[in-house]
């Protein structure tokens, strides 16, 4: 059997999984709050403990190997040991791939760690036609594809096409300088460089679920007859503590989604939408991903409502000269299944 973990800043899954084919059968499965554990550690002997109640056979709960796609970059130490720090939850201690083999009693090799656009990606190959929503069927060619996610943060990463496999290269795009395409773009960076006393702004501060509130607010702050709506009121009485997940984000994009929703929620998830197209047509243009462009992440599903309006492809094909159509005949789909970075890390050990 595979463990396999999807380990983020806001949640963490774990499940035993094994191969039929080219399927995965989960067995066991458990989501968990990321926050209100102290490591990755106490997760897996949380999981494990449940796993040993369950009504399975000895050999649905006999683990072989274990894969867990992380939110962070994959390091090795000068020993050649790898290991990541989580990137939303610093005070975890660094998870590495030695201890996790020691805690799960396997031998080295037998437990792999995935930066969580890897796992995404590996992902992508498992699931079907249902678990993907179409924006734009574009013109299906070989070549390399990208994946964009944002969530807790952004992450970008790439689909290497050598001829006739895929080979996933995560990276820390989603930290790179976002750039302001008009006046109320060059307003909001401005408004973000005086909250956060920075001059660097990231699309990943912009582009996620502490993106959308910033945008709101912003917008809020330059609108009169919005700061006195019940929507405001309603919102001022969530404060979520350190540990806590902030639910504003996601009570925007719903407010927003109504059609007689807050006009400042509207105008902040239209801005959010413009700039994520746009971040989507950047890396389609990076990376040259005729394959295709990948939407995952939680925010997508839960606005593709918004996502079908034509705003996202609008501003992922804005782009100067021929590159406007050459972006125009990408096709882009948005993961609909929240267990692809799971059923990902789940196939790596497959692979392995």
């Amino acid at each position: 059997m595979i463990l396999a973990g999807d380990v983020g800043g806001t949640s963490t899954r774990l499940g035993v999984f094994e191969r039929q084919d080219h399927r995965l059968i989960s067995h066991f499965e458990r989501q968990y709050d990321s926050s209100q554990a102290n490591s990755l550690g106490d997760l897996i002997r949380n999981f494990l403990g449940e796993l040993s109640k369950e009504d399975l056979t000895p050999e649905q709960k006999y683990i072989g190997v274990a894969c867990f796609g992380i939110a962070g970059p994959i390091k090795s130490d000068d020993q050649g040991k790898r290991y990541v720090a989580m990137t939303n939850i610093p005070n975890w201690p660094l998870i590495k791939e030695e201890e996790l083999s020691q805690l799960l009693r396997l031998e080295a090799g037998k437990v792999s760690l995935l930066n969580d656009m890897s796992a995404i990606c590996y992902g992508i190959e498992v699931l079907s036609d249902n678990d993907l929503l179409v924006l734009n069927p574009g013109k299906t060619l070989p070549g390399n594809r990208a994946l964009i996610a944002a969530g807790t943060g952004l992450g970008e990463a790439l689909l290497f096409w050598d001829g006739k496999n895929y080979h996933p290269s995560p990276s820390e795009g989603g930290h790179t300088d976002f750039a302001a395409r008009n006046e109320n773009e060059y307003k909001l960076l401005c408004y973000f460089q005086a909250q956060k006393s920075t001059e660097h702004i990231s699309y990943e501060q912009i582009v996620s679920g502490s993106g959308l509130l910033g945008i709101y607010n912003c917008l809020l702050e330059n609108s009169e007859s919005s700061k006195n709506s019940d929507f405001v009121g309603s919102l001022e009485n969530f404060n979520p503590s350190p540990n806590e997940e902030d639910q504003r984000p996601a009570l925007i994009s719903e407010e927003a989604l109504k059609a007689d929703g807050d006009s400042v929620c509207k105008q902040a998830l239209d801005c959010f939408v413009s700039l994520y197209g746009a971040e989507a047509g950047n890396l389609a243009l990076k990376y040259l991903a005729f394959g295709g462009v990948y939407v995952g992440g939680g925010i997508a599903p839960k606005i593709q409502q918004k996502l079908k309006d034509g705003s996202f492809m609008e501003n992922f094909k804005a782009k100067e000269g021929i590159f406007s159509q050459q972006n125009a005949d990408i096709p882009v789909k948005v993961i609909l299944n929240s267990k692809v970075g799971l059923l990902g890390a789940a196939w790596y050990g497959v692979k392995r």
